[in-house]
């Protein structure tokens, strides 16, 4: 029996691959395209028998690119905008998602990323460099905690933030959901940075205590900016989980203006179940941070990614 060559099996299965790839990522990009679609129809388009695709359809012909119909109705019932002298361009976005729910979820989400990375960075080096009494069982129940849901303790946060809301004149639902989400997000963090640390030789600090810095100083100096890729991999891991939490933050924030992002598209959605391109205009304006985040830092977090992989 003759066998294929070589070259034409490899050929053959790096097709196959590309194929494979291709139909994965149509199959997961179809879903963002048709809500961006659906986000410039109008209802009548959107509801139309039988539906089009695009509406480039015309008296003469079924599609004519020229003629294609972009509606922003959706968009216009989202921003709201008003005319207002005196602003930049005559006019001002009065719309809640703009104004309070996607502002709420961006400070919610940096501060978030901002302290846990700080404060995951200085643990996992501790865990890393340090050996002290109580380490390795220290370091094993940082790993449990990783694997708890945070909805299993949804009842108890829930029932702090009552007693703590009645019994306290200075609470702040607003700092108290950033503490839920630091003391969640931070175990796994901690794990990441420290694999980080591993990989970094601890002979280039002591390398730099001999010339006279300190420990302190050899950390920031030397330590800390060989592990910026784990740092910014935490900082965008850590932001975009805050910026897609729904349910804890509905339950735990008790006043509608800090409400995060998704809790203001669940109120579109009770207010515009049929105008289906509102919700779709709300759905793109809420992702549209984290596409242009991810677009400006997706290489140095796939080589963060890359790297903890292959250091770990």
């Amino acid at each position: 029996m003759n066998k294929k060559p070589f070259f034409s099996r490899f050929i053959g299965k790096t097709t196959f691959t590309h194929l494979a790839l291709i139909f994965v990522c149509v199959f997961a990009m179809l879903p963002i395209a048709t809500t961006i679609l659906i986000s410039f129809k109008t209802q009548a388009e959107i509801v139309r028998k039988p539906p089009v695709v695009f509406p480039c359809d015309t008296e003469t012909s079924k599609f004519t690119w020229s003629e294609c119909r972009w509606a922003v109705e959706g968009y216009q019932r989202v921003l709201a905008p008003k005319p207002k002298e005196g602003t930049l361009f005559g006019w001002e976005l009065t719309g809640n998602m703009i104004n309070t729910y996607i502002p709420n979820s961006f400070m919610y989400a940096s501060i978030t990323a901002v302290t846990v990375s700080i404060l995951a960075s200085l643990a996992g080096f501790a865990f890393s460099r340090f050996k002290f009494r109580g380490h390795d069982a220290l370091l094993a129940g940082v790993m449990a905690i990783t694997g708890v849901p945070l909805l299993t303790n949804i009842l108890a946060l829930y029932q702090m933030a009552v007693k703590m809301r009645k019994g306290l004149p200075f609470f702040d639902d607003r700092f108290f959901l950033i503490f839920v989400y630091l003391g969640f997000f931070m175990p796994i963090s901690v794990w990441i940075l420290k694999g980080f640390f591993d990989a970094i030789p601890p002979e280039l600090e002591e390398a730099s205590i001999i010339d006279g810095t300190t420990r302190v100083g050899a950390l920031f100096r030397i330590t800390m900016p060989l592990a910026l890729p784990g740092m910014a991999s935490v900082f965008l891991l850590t932001f975009v989980n805050v910026w897609n939490e729904f349910i804890v933050s509905y339950l735990l924030v008790s006043k509608n203006e800090f409400k995060p992002a998704m809790f203001g598209l669940y109120d579109f959605l009770s207010q515009n179940v049929i105008n289906m391109q509102v919700l779709a205009a709300a759905c793109i304006l809420i992702a549209g941070p984290i596409v242009i985040l991810f677009f400006f830092t997706r290489k140095t977090f796939f080589r963060a990614m890359a790297e903890g992989a292959v250091k770990g």
